[in-house]
């Protein structure tokens, strides 16, 4: 096989890594779940992660105390579920994020939104070639105008793939490339 052919194998493997381990799965409020018991700072724990278009999240909760329902920004911030965009309400909703920006939930239940019982996932842009291209199936509610800026990222621009699936495959592909270069 010509350099150019393993080269163009050896990336071909390296897109297939990078793409299936890019996505993240997020349980909301880690091992606490949606809830209002213990306190939790679903704005403290939402800073903490990286959401990236392709991600999923997931809201575990007891579905006779509590709902997940997808709000505006103006909602969110007033605590208002008169009209939600969405509710979901089987207590193990999953939401596959497909788009950049600011995705509003809390909790409907009264006084709970009050209590602390909201997230905002804000999903930032990395890079135009870095990033995959959103989709419309999940619109964010705020037009980018009112977003606040996001936090400079600290990161290293390389990307890092997630995950041991990602490592594990990165690694495949690397001893594919050599392998083949060493039969040539």
């Amino acid at each position: 096989m010509a350099f150019t052919e393993k080269a163009v194998v050896f990336l071909l493997m390296m897109m297939a890594a990078f793409h299936v381990s890019q996505a993240a799965v997020h349980k909301v409020g880690d091992s606490s779940g949606w809830t209002i018991i213990g306190n939790i700072d679903y704005k403290k724990w939402a800073a903490t992660k990286n959401f990236q278009v392709g991600d999923s999240i997931i809201f575990e909760y007891n579905a006779k105390f509590h709902n997940v329902m997808r709000v505006t920004h103006a909602m969110y911030k007033s605590c208002n579920a008169s009209s939600p965009l969405t509710t979901m309400t089987t207590g193990n909703d999953t939401i596959k994020i497909t788009n950049y920006g600011h995705h509003f939930f809390l909790c409907g239940i009264p006084g709970h939104c009050q209590a602390g019982q909201k997230v905002d996932i804000n999903v930032v842009k990395v890079s135009a070639a870095a990033a995959p291209t959103p989709t419309s199936a999940m619109a964010s509610p705020v037009p980018p105008a009112n977003v606040p800026a996001p936090s400079p990222n600290v990161a290293s621009p390389f990307i890092v793939a997630k995950g041991g699936v990602g490592v594990l495959t990165l690694a495949i592909a690397l001893v594919a490339f050599l392998t083949l270069s060493t039969h040539a």
